[in-house]
């Protein structure tokens, strides 16, 4: 790779059937890394043109005509999303002097391309996310917010090779792991409502939550841990949810544990099994990814349990297991959205 970048073009897209052939195959061909803007890019391609889909955009950024960033800023069911920037380009290949110029270049057709008060936050690799929010602060005069880093993670994988079993066989129990159906929607609704509580600012409604459960029920994205409560009465323990779906790669976006059944395995057993369903079953995945925020032990461990490489404690890097970051803009000078924290596993064991 050259030192600094050359030949830098720009395309911005306003409609998902107007992204060239190479963009495609450049998101298809990192299903992980991409899976923030390809399973919304594949759903917007579907969609007719109209108002709604006229607020989605998408900017490339070439260097000697080979594709390696690509930003998005879309909406999904609850609202906008952060802005991503996807990079064909290895972890150890983000040279700040290499990508500086083209994240330049991204900043002056986003703020061209759409009202500054929609990029409320960007979530990205790190080393990018960083860039990035120098950039945009500095061509808009839009500092970022107080308390700014929203969300500190790694993603990680999981795939049929990796997936583990139990570390030890359980006794049986009066559990249940299973999609979700229509009669579950209140009480997922209800683990929503809380899952977003820790989300602050991005709080949901009770009335959202719902919306929110809704929808996740009506998509088949979602799965429920049920148990035994008190006097025999059925509870929803636990819920993972798995919204970003293309041909090759699922991304687990949403794991709560209700309160009353912390400390007992439920998170654990649904994401093994959930895992097992994405990597197994008839429209089976070659890999599961999911991001966890660095300073969130608990999940870490249980997510090494489940198979998810690059967690374990013995430190060595993992190729494709890398830091990402969302940071957050001036709340006074922007639209707040659905953030990172809610559209990514905050687990809560």
């Amino acid at each position: 790779m050259p030192f600094l970048p050359s030949d830098i073009s720009i395309q911005v897209i306003f409609h998902a059937k107007q992204l060239p052939p190479a963009a495609w195959k450049v998101l298809e061909d990192h299903p992980r890394p991409a899976n923030v803007i390809l399973p919304h890019a594949l759903g917007a391609k579907q969609e007719i043109a109209n108002d709604a889909a006229s607020s989605n955009l998408w900017i490339i950024c070439s260097t000697n005509s080979k594709i390696e960033f690509i930003l998005s800023v879309t909406t999904g069911p609850m609202g906008a999303y952060p802005v991503f920037i996807f990079t064909s380009l290895p972890f150890e290949c983000l040279a700040e002097d290499y990508i500086r110029p083209c994240i330049q270049s991204l900043v002056v057709a986003l703020a061209a391309a759409a009202p500054t008060a929609r990029v409320y936050s960007i979530f990205s690799v790190e080393p990018v996310a960083l860039i990035f929010a120098e950039e945009w602060t500095r061509h808009t005069g839009i500092d970022v917010a107080d308390n700014h880093v929203y969300y500190a993670a790694k993603i990680s994988y999981c795939t049929i090779e990796t997936l583990q079993c139990p570390s030890e066989v359980e006794e049986p129990r009066e559990y249940l792991l299973r999609p979700a159906a229509d009669e579950d929607i209140e009480g997922i609704g209800e683990l929503c409502y809380f899952f977003a509580s820790d989300a602050k600012p991005f709080t949901l409604t009770q009335a959202q939550a719902e919306l929110e459960a809704v929808t996740l029920v009506e998509k088949n994205q979602i799965w429920v841990h049920e148990a035994k409560g008190p006097g025999g009465t059925k509870e929803i323990a636990s819920i993972v949810a798995f919204t970003r779906n293309s041909d090759r790669v699922a991304a687990i976006t949403k794991v709560y544990t209700n309160k009353r059944w912390r400390g007992q395995g439920c998170a654990e057993r649904l994401v093994r099994k959930v895992c097992e369903h994405l990597l197994t079953g008839p429209d089976s995945k070659e890999s599961v990814v999911l991001y966890v925020a660095h300073d969130n032990g608990a999940a870490i461990r249980v997510y090494d349990r489940v198979g998810f490489a690059g967690l374990a404690r013995d430190g060595q890097r993992v190729q494709g297991v890398d830091p990402w970051l969302e940071i957050g803009f001036d709340t006074n000078k922007v639209v707040l959205g659905h953030c990172v924290a809610l559209v990514t596993p905050l687990y809560r064991v």
